[in-house]
């Protein structure tokens, strides 16, 4: 029988090994809020348990993971290494044409303008995302969001502002609501959505998103993805207006 060595190969990475062979990997890496996220890729479940009892005893608590909820057998290893379901997100696919979106007669509300992606300033955006933020947190807390879109601990909330589209006032100049694109090959991620809390309930938020699909829609991309939260029926309800469709669901399990 081949006996499985587990090697720390870096501060963050550690190999599983048979006969010199590698035949499974797993690293640690913090997210933008200083969490621990773990990932394990191995050729068989000897070596994924292997590898999660010795990252787990190096590791300080709590870590996380996220897994594919259909993936029952990756979720059962992490299960069998002591990990619990934390929170759910949905992905959606969203159709680009406003003929399918219903999108096409959507407007900001008087008195708002939307900047197509890339036309943001630098300075008002960050400002309205760490409003935004500081929002979510005294509501229901940044641990409710998707991972991708948590607060960075070293405060640099917009690195690049080309992936923003902005509802702005027009009267004072202000940034109320923001969407942001990641340019993700063959089918764009909807990072984020949110508007101000003052400025909410007055089609914003759909007026971004109708900007945001049209223009894709226009440059020939078909379809959009997005992640969202369980709890967060707002957006849920957003998408599901706009056609979307729910192709799978991720979990985020985390060992205390």
């Amino acid at each position: 029988m081949n006996t499985t060595v587990i090697t720390r190969v870096a501060d963050r990475q550690w190999h599983a090994l048979e006969d010199d062979q590698v035949v499974g990997r797993g690293e640690v890496w913090p997210r933008l809020d200083g969490r621990l996220f773990l990932s394990i890729d191995s050729w068989h479940d000897a070596a994924f348990g292997r590898l999660a009892d010795a990252m787990l005893a190096d590791l300080p608590r709590p870590l996380y993971t996220m897994v594919d909820e259909s993936d029952r057998d990756l979720r059962s290893q992490w299960e069998r290494a002591g990990f619990t379901i934390r929170r759910r997100e949905w992905v959606y696919v969203l159709p680009t044409d406003p003929q399918v979106t219903g999108l096409g007669s959507a407007h900001p509300p008087s008195g708002v303008t939307i900047l197509p992606l890339g036309e943001a300033d630098k300075d008002p955006l960050r400002t309205l995302d760490r409003t935004i933020r500081d929002e979510v947190g005294a509501r229901a807390g940044w641990q409710e969001m998707p991972a991708e879109v948590l607060p960075r601990l070293d405060d640099a909330t917009v690195v690049d502002p080309t992936k923003y589209a902005v509802a702005r006032e027009v009267e004072s100049g202000e940034y109320v609501g923001l969407l942001r694109v990641a340019p993700v090959p063959r089918q764009p991620r909807i990072g984020l959505i949110a508007v101000r809390a003052d400025r909410q309930r007055r089609g914003i938020a759909r007026a971004l998103l109708a900007e945001v699909l049209g223009s894709l829609h226009r440059s020939g991309v078909r379809t959009a993805s997005a992640e969202v939260g369980e709890l967060n029926l707002a957006a849920s309800a957003l998408f599901d207006a706009t056609g979307a469709e729910r192709a799978g669901s991720n979990l985020e399990v985390v060992l205390h």
